[in-house]
């Protein structure tokens, strides 16, 4: 599919952000940006989306002169976050920072969304990408993805595993295993990673699918036995851990946050933002603070982004679609 343009359920007046531009001349990211941005979010404060975007409009805002405002807005899939975002003011001052279930879940599962993608937003940049792994408790008697695999085998349906909300990119993570490692797990959903992971470490849960980031204390105290990561490979941080791949060919599934802003963005305050971010993620204690969060910095374009963008929905759509999740 070639950008977004299955993508339904735009605000007609929205096309008005057309002319975003205003009457900016070319220079206008010289001044930009002239008042405090906001930046809109679909993952609550604390969470490690969150933690990963304060480092960087930390940073940002250093370099721009101007605070930054970080709106979080949590809940039913990114649908709130999304809403917020189309009321807000198309002046080139607000910023869209998603995780990646918002861009390649929440469009295929509401045919009703109060903007499109494709024509309302631009995408600007990526932040980085971030492994999910699976683990299972120590009580379950597993300590490899093989073991645990075979284990699901001789019960099934029995098995339970804990992620994010029905719809989130970690529960279609953890279908995608079941269904490519042939096994049939239960889904319980968890309004938080800590929760989900006391009862894995209490072994009321079988295992729990999330960003790595979430797991990297209890696997230190070996609280929780780590089964894999969802990276092509292995981690340079984390060599011991094993990719998923590693036992289900060809298995590949990151979390990833990017940036993006209204349509109509003059192109040069497109540049800056790209140019400025790239900046700050390449500042040596940002990416130890990234690594300590396991999350792992990539390059991108915008016009990059936005094909990477494109990419992750086509690789997802089928299984999305398979799961069957419904609309928040």
């Amino acid at each position: 599919m070639a950008g977004f343009r299955h993508w339904s359920g735009t605000i007609a007046a929205l096309n008005v952000v057309a002319v975003v531009a205003l009457s900016c001349p070319a220079t206008h990211a010289q001044s930009w940006p002239s008042r405090p941005v906001k930046v809109i979010m679909a993952t609550a404060a604390g969470s490690a989306p969150d933690v990963i975007a304060r480092i960087v409009t930390d940073r940002l805002s250093q370099a721009w002169g101007q605070q930054i405002v970080i709106l979080n807005r949590p809940g039913a899939g990114g649908l709130i976050a999304l809403q917020a975002l189309a009321a807000s003011e198309r002046d080139g001052h607000t910023l869209y920072m998603p995780s990646s279930s918002s861009l390649v879940v929440l469009p295929v599962t509401n045919a009703n969304l109060p903007l499109s993608i494709e024509r309302d937003l631009v995408p600007i940049g990526l932040v980085g990408e971030q492994p999910f792994a699976i683990v299972a408790g120590n009580s379950l008697g597993v300590s490899t993805l093989p073991e645990f695999i075979a284990l699901a085998k001789r019960k099934p349906g029995e098995l339970t595993y804990a992620a994010n909300f029905r719809g989130s990119l970690p529960n279609m993570t953890g279908e995608w295993i079941s269904d490519r490692a042939g096994i049939q797990m239960t889904f319980v959903p968890y309004p938080g990673a800590p929760q989900g992971i006391q009862d894995v470490m209490g072994g009321r849960i079988s295992a729990m699918v999330e960003g790595l980031a979430v797991f990297v204390g209890p696997m230190a105290s070996q609280s929780i036995k780590p089964l894999g990561i969802t990276s092509p490979k292995r981690l340079p941080n984390y060599p011991d851990l094993p990719a998923v791949t590693e036992t289900v060919p060809g298995f590949d599934s990151r979390g990833w946050f990017a940036v993006l802003s209204f349509a109509g963005t003059p192109d040069d305050v497109v540049r800056k933002v790209n140019a400025d971010l790239r900046t700050v993620l390449d500042i040596p204690e940002v990416r130890q603070r990234f690594e300590t969060l396991a999350t792992y910095v990539r390059h991108l374009t915008p016009a990059e982004t936005g094909k990477f963008i494109r990419d992750e929905q086509e690789a997802w759509r089928p299984v999305v679609k398979k799961v069957g999740v419904t609309s928040p």
